[in-house]
């Protein structure tokens, strides 16, 4: 997260338009498949155990704007 006065650049807050807000990237990723683990050790044994690994590691990125006045996230 970085800091930015974004009031110069004519990006506004939609609810209060303030121009006091903060943009903010945040990524997210997945750990291991405890479900699919689990699933597959029942039906392929100690390899099926590796299935939960499937996916791992893989992350969704998002980014947005909050308001420092009144707190409203929202995207530009």
């Amino acid at each position: 997260m970085y800091e930015i006065d974004q009031s110069q650049q004519g990006i506004k807050c939609p609810n209060c338009g303030s121009g006091n807000i903060q943009y903010v990237s945040e990524t997210e990723t997945k750990g291991f498949g405890f479900g699919k683990g689990c699933c597959g050790y029942i039906l392929f044994g100690p390899f099926g155990w590796l299935c939960g690994l499937l996916g791992m590691g893989k992350g969704t990125s998002y980014t947005y704007w909050i308001c420092k006045n009144c707190g409203r996230k929202f995207q530009r």
